[in-house]
Formats: C-alpha cells, structure tokens, sequence
C-alpha cells in the first residue's frame, strides 16, 4: 500500500500539481498561500491515504484538501475576511462545467491556459518566466537557479520579490483573451524550454533524464504551435525540442551513465521524432524570421541529420552559434559555441573562445574536454574535477569520474 500511495502522489505530482495552484491562486488571490496549502495537501495525502486507501480520484481530494486549508489559514488570522468572502467554488471542465475562460482565450488546453495566466505583462520576463516554473512546473528554487546561473538564494529573493509585486500592485490571476495571447506567448516559449532543459539533464537526482518533464514541454509546445501556427518561433521550439528528444534513448548506457554525443549508438536515435523536428523546422524558417529558438533547431538539425559524429558539419554549427550569440548572448550559448569552435577549428581554438566566455556549470567539463583532446591530460584531470565538484547529477558524476580515471 506505501510503495502505491507514493506512486500515485508522485503521478498526480507531476500531472496535477500546476492545476491545484492555480485553482487555489484564483480563489484566494494569495500566491504564497496556494503553494503552502498545495503542499500540506500532498503532506496530509501521505498520511491519510496509507491509512484509508487512496480515493476514486486523487485530484479532486487534494483539491478539497488544499481548499480547506486555505480557509482555515484565512479564518485563523482574522485578517481575511474580505479573501474570505471573495472565495467561491471552482467549477471543474472535466465535470461538465461550460469552461468560459477557454472560449474567451481560444485555449482549450488546461495546463497551457495555466501558462498563458501565469505569464502576465505587467512581469519583466524573467519574472514570469521564473513564477510559472515554481509554481506552475513545480520546479524547486534550486532547479530554477541552475537554469537562469544564479545561487539559489538570488533565485529565492526574486520570486519573493515578484510576488509581493503582484499582491502590491494587484495584478490579477486571469486567463488572457485570445487578442492578449500575443504579448505573452515569448514568456510561454521560454517556459515550455526551460522545463525540457531541466527534463532532458537534471540538476540532481539518480537518472540524467526526467522523462515527465520533457514528455510534458513537448506535448504543450505541439498545443501551442496548434494555438499560434503562424509563429515561426513556436514552430522553431517544438522542432528543437523533437530533435534533441529523439536522442534520449542514446544519451545513457546501461548502467545509467551519460554517454558524450560523439559517442552515442544513432541507431537508437527516434527517426519519426526527428522527421516531426525537421518539418516543424522547415515551416519556421519559411516565415524567413529566424529566431532564437529556430537557430538552436538549426543547430541540433546537424546532429539529427548526419550518419556518422564525423560527419557533423562543425563549420556550420560554429557559423549558427555566431548567429545565436547576437541574439541570445547567453552564458549556456557561449559555452556551446566555444564547443563548436573547437570542434570546427581545433582545441586550442575552442579553449581560447571559452576564456571569454561568462561562468556556466557546463564550463568545467568543457573545458576539461578541449584539454583532453591537446593531450594535456593533468589539466584535463582538474579541470573535471572541477566540473565534479559543480552536478549533483548521478548519471553526470558516473561519467565524470570515469572521465578523471582516464
């Protein structure tokens, strides 16, 4: 009964956890409240479901559960009697509900329609960005950190800082209508890839690949293309996306490590995914406004398509990444086109590329490995190390350490 209870809650974790939020941010308007009471909601699961059995449907007792708790919160501080007031029952779609947010926004799909309210205007980008991951994808503060190259208490202060913006200056929780989609979909796009980011290689944790996260961005930026099919970018994501995933059966051997690119077995590679990728990919470029998204689709396009690793054409991958470092000047992007530099022109070349480069947790075992193809095996060893010393990701470390043993 244990091993089904957490097997269930890890599911409906992964499935369910943006929906509760946001069900409990529309009712109450409190940010911080909804993800507390979400979590003393799972917390209480834990207990009571070991105990009484899990329910017919998981969701709809979580839901209950975290309502409840919001009210109570607010009845004992005696501080909430407008909030309140103002909390109303949630109609629920799947139950039959006539959903007016989804005729008014055109968004039919629930969890994109989460994505689109989280990511509000009146937010720099980076503050959407970094909201609808914590609260929304439910990544932790540490996950996101990794992803934007800051501590983690930076990370920590910044989303305090957004929320209180939000209840200072009332930015309301409501799904946008079809005319407001626009002005929020670049907040989306980045939303959707960082998820596959920390999905297709974890900050930590036993396996390289969170196989949820990543299923779960791919099957939102197909809704999305499907919701703005005349955004080349949208178009350029999911083709990104499709390529890199089809490499994931390939990326680790089976003892879990990872395995290099150069090195992967391409016959494991997904053919039908990246077919999908390159079409999505032709049908961004054709709009002939290149972005972004569609640079880095170019970019794994080369991979995707060539037999063999040697005949990966580095000239081309180096010329895109000095496309992309114009508009997305990045650390991650700088660390990467010095890998093609190097590839493309030889080590010595790519270490110097890298030395102008801003610090990125990929930068170690970089430059470890332009080290270790000039034959500088010392420096190759501290260098990864080094880059040992910066993941908390087991199938990383596995590769690392054997990297040091030479």
């Amino acid at each position: 009964m244990t091993d089904d209870v957490e097997r269930v809650l890890a599911d409906t974790f992964a499935q369910d956890w943006g929906r509760l939020v946001a069900t409990l941010i529309r009712v109450t308007g409190d940010w911080d409240l909804a993800e507390e009471c979400t979590q003393d909601a799972f917390a209480a699961a834990l207990r009571t479901w070991r105990r009484d059995g899990i329910p017919d449907v998981p969701r709809a007792w979580l839901t209950t559960t975290a309502r409840n708790r919001a009210v109570d919160r607010i009845r004992r501080e005696r501080v909430g009697a407008e909030k309140l007031r103002s909390i109303r029952p949630d109609p629920d779609p799947g139950e039959g509900g006539l959903d007016l947010d989804a005729l008014d926004s055109g968004i039919v799909d629930e969890r994109l329609r989460l994505l689109f309210t989280c990511c509000h205007p009146a937010l720099s980008l980076s503050s959407r960005v970094e909201l609808a991951l914590r609260t929304l994808c439910g990544l932790t503060t540490a996950e996101i950190a990794r992803l934007f190259g800051v501590p983690e208490p930076t990370m920590a202060k910044r989303l305090v800082r957004t929320k209180r913006k939000i209840a200072v200056a009332g930015i309301p929780y409501q799904v946008p209508s079809a005319a407001r989609l626009p002005e929020r979909t670049p907040a989306v796009l980045a939303v959707l890839y960082l998820m596959f980011t920390e999905g297709y290689a974890a900050s930590s944790g036993p396996h390289l690949v969170r196989v949820d996260l990543c299923h779960e961005a791919v099957d939102l930026a197909r809704v999305l293309v499907g919701l703005v099919p005349d955004d080349p970018e949208a178009h350029g994501l999911l083709a990104l996306l499709l390529l890199h995933h089809a490499r994931t059966s390939a990326r680790t051997d089976v003892d879990g490590v990872l395995v290099a690119l150069e090195d992967q077995d391409r016959a494991l590679w997904d053919r039908a995914a990246i077919d999908a990728g390159l079409r999505h990919l032709r049908e961004a470029v054709r709009h002939e406004r290149v972005g972004p998204y569609q640079l880095q689709a170019l970019v794994a396009a080369c991979h995707a398509t060539a037999p063999t690793a040697a005949d990966t054409d580095w000239d081309r991958i180096a010329g895109l990444y000095d496309e992309l470092v114009v508009v997305l000047p990045s650390a991650a992007v700088q660390v990467n086109r010095a890998v093609a530099i190097g590839m493309a022109h030889g080590p010595q070349a790519g270490l110097d590329a890298l030395a102008g480069a801003p610090d990125h947790p990929l930068r170690p075992a970089v430059r470890a490995d332009l080290l270790r193809r000039l034959g500088r095996t010392d420096d190759a060893a501290a260098a990864y190390r080094e880059a040992l010393a910066r993941t908390a990701n087991d199938a990383e470390r596995a590769y690392l350490e054997r990297r040091v043993r030479g």
